[in-house]
């Protein structure tokens, strides 16, 4: 991000100085306001070492607020989207950008406490480095050195504050708090990203047309009714066509995704996605991308986050399976869609973010997918105002924002309370949760809510040996209120929070996608294929449907939920019928070949062992459902 070091007259400092002060009142600390979600969340259960050195060196981050406010930000993205009247970005830079007396303002106050300002091009936020002693004295803090969660952190005891005269101005602080702040990639892949993997050759080409009946275990091993049924084999792993021809079937001839550009944020970049995203179109029968169809946007380099909790918390190779199935799926649905790959320096909020600032300043997309997020919402983000702004700026501009819901269901099992997942809470952005699919050559046959239970052989039956081993996210937010859409489509929050999710697509890895990707393998890296899931797969397979009610409409959406929940008769509504209780799993033991044997397992389907329910209508698990042929009509 191109910055600019910013100068400040002595008579701008000495303006400032007497308007927090106040004329001959040097000794008079002015009036201050917190500044939103600076609280450490884990405050509570950290232990204080006791005060960080005053000379200790401190790197934050000053988010600004938009011109006029947020309110009036939101206010101008809920219009916009309705009229579908868009701002280009100039034009939304010469509207909202935090002013040069604004930016003058706020870096008067941390200059005049010893600290170093320099700030983004477009005033986005203030770049803020010094000592501890400067920062405690600009925020009003006191910074220590805490133990918490296995960390060892510099952080502040208490909320930070900026002085009346500019605490309008301040939305967010990073980097007072020293923990890494990072996102995890919501796939679901059964073996460490890093190294290579292989399914088991048994599996169901179409959902169903495999069971132990029909093609005998590999070794011989007798597989157990399922309370007293036969499961059919896992499919190996629906194609791009599979999925297309299923979820589409009945559009509109022509619709293909053509003039329509669906960006994708992931943290760093593989360097063999272009090629790997090819060869696997071409092996499955579609068409591999023309020239230019494929770009990226590439940070000036990339970084490694570590910490004393993990020393390698962003796994890059891992991000590049999350590339890969996020531009396969989009090429998959929307197969003529120009894609465009904005990578993160890191798997940091702060770099992620960063992403959003590209995506919108370039304005060349029409929908962005986002396959990771953050784990549960009992603590507000400390970025939470920074993340809605980049979310409403595209919005202004007619750019959708899709995030995956998380694999987690409603978090008890990591968290021990139901929570939701940040950003697909946001109510600016649509939440895209999971399902598990029939998909047989009549179509999508049978749905069900993505909640899993693995059962494995114990005394030749099956047995539940993992209650919960993954599924969609969903249910209530406990920190940000249910929206007027939502209350306005009848939703009922049992704690006034957000609902999620919004709509739905294919996510149980069960049930999942095939995908060719390059990998490590023990003799060196070659292309493989496997199949995978997660709701990252769910939000990219929803954003390509969605680049065809662009194509077909003419023009950018902005918001999508205001639409989907005035009027949800594009999607079909989810209620657990059509489908097996669940289906059986062979895989290599060693997760490459049949050396090492082979195991079997049973996932099971919608496993009531959540809060989260599958039922008519909109629901916790599905949302208003997965999208068909009628969600690609024309916007008015």
């Amino acid at each position: 991000m191109r910055k600019h070091a910013l100068g400040v007259s002595l008579v701008a400092i000495a303006a400032l100085v007497a308007a927090l002060t106040g004329a001959g009142a040097a000794t008079a600390a002015p009036a201050s306001k917190p500044v939103p979600n600076s609280t450490p969340g884990w405050l509570s259960h950290g232990k204080n070492l006791g005060a960080a050195s005053p000379n200790a060196p401190v790197n934050v981050r000053v988010y600004l607020a938009p011109n006029g406010g947020l309110d009036a930000l939101k206010a101008a993205a809920t219009a916009a989207s309705s009229r579908h009247q868009f701002l280009t970005p100039a034009q939304y830079h010469a509207k909202f950008d935090a002013t040069a007396a604004t930016v003058g303002a706020v870096s008067g106050w941390l200059t005049g406490a010893g600290l170093k300002v320099s700030a983004d091009a477009n005033h986005r936020y203030l770049d803020v480095t010094g000592s501890v002693g400067a920062a405690n004295k600009a925020f009003g803090v006191s910074i220590a050195n805490f133990t918490h969660d296995g960390l060892t952190v510099q952080a502040p005891t208490g909320p930070a504050s900026a002085p009346d005269a500019v605490a309008a101005s301040v939305i967010a602080i990073s980097g007072l708090d020293t923990t890494v702040s990072v996102v995890q990639p919501l796939t679901q892949k059964p073996s460490p990203p890093s190294a290579g993997f292989r399914n088991a050759p048994v599996c169901s080409h179409w959902y169903g047309d495999a069971t132990p009946a029909t093609v005998p275990t590999p070794d011989g091993t007798t597989l157990p009714l399922f309370n007293g049924a036969t499961l059919p084999y896992a499919p190996c792993g629906y194609t791009g066509p599979q999925l297309r021809n299923s979820y589409e079937a009945g559009a509109t001839a022509g619709l293909d995704g053509r003039g329509v550009t669906v960006a994708i944020t992931d943290a760093y970049a593989s360097p063999t996605v272009e090629a790997d995203a090819n060869r696997y179109a071409t092996d499955n029968g579609d068409k591999a991308f023309t020239a230019g169809q494929f770009t990226q946007s590439m940070p000036d380099s990339f970084r490694q986050v570590q910490s004393n909790k993990s020393p390698k918390q962003c796994d890059a190779s891992g991000w590049y399976g999350e590339e890969t199935l996020d531009v396969e799926a989009v090429h998959a649905m929307a197969p003529a869609a120009n894609i465009r790959y904005y990578a993160g320096k890191s798997c940091q909020d702060t770099d992620l973010l960063d992403t959003f600032s590209r995506i919108n300043d370039e304005g060349v997309a029409d929908i962005v997918t986002n396959s990771w997020g953050g784990v549960g919402d009992v603590v507000k983000p400390t970025l939470l105002q920074a993340y809605e702004t980049a979310f409403l700026q595209g919005a202004v501009e007619g750019i959708s924002y899709a995030f995956s819901t998380g694999d987690s269901g409603d978090e008890v099992t990591n968290l021990g309370t139901p929570q939701t997942d940040y950003p697909a809470s946001d109510p600016y952005v649509t939440g895209v949760g999971g399902t598990s699919t029939a998909i047989t050559q009549a179509g999508v046959t049978g749905e069900t809510g993505w909640q899993t239970t693995k059962y494995t052989i114990v005394s030749r039956a099956w047995s539940p040996t993992t209650p919960f081993l993954y599924g969609g996210g969903g249910g209530y937010s406990s920190n940000i209120a249910e929206p007027d859409y939502q209350l306005a489509a009848g939703i009922q929050s049992p704690n006034g929070g957000r609902a999620l999710p919004d709509v739905s697509m294919d996510g149980d890895p069960t049930t999942g996608m095939l995908v060719g990707q390059t990998q490590s393998f023990p003799g060196g890296a070659a292309y493989d294929t496997y199949r995978i899931g997660g709701t990252s797969l769910a939000s990219p397979l929803f954003a390509g449907m969605t680049a065809l009610k662009i194509q077909a409409s003419g023009h950018g959406l902005g918001l999508l939920n205001p639409m989907i929940y005035a009027d949800h008769a594009g999607f079909h509504d989810v209620t657990g019928t059509g489908i097996d209780a669940g289906n059986i799993r062979v895989d290599f033991v060693n997760g490459l070949d049949a050396s090492g044997g082979y195991t079997y397992s049973v996932r099971s389907f919608n496993t009531k062992n959540t809060t989260l329910t599958v039922g008519a209508g909109w629901d916790t698990e599905t949302g208003w459902g997965s999208a068909r042929a009628g969600w690609l009509t024309p916007a008015p």
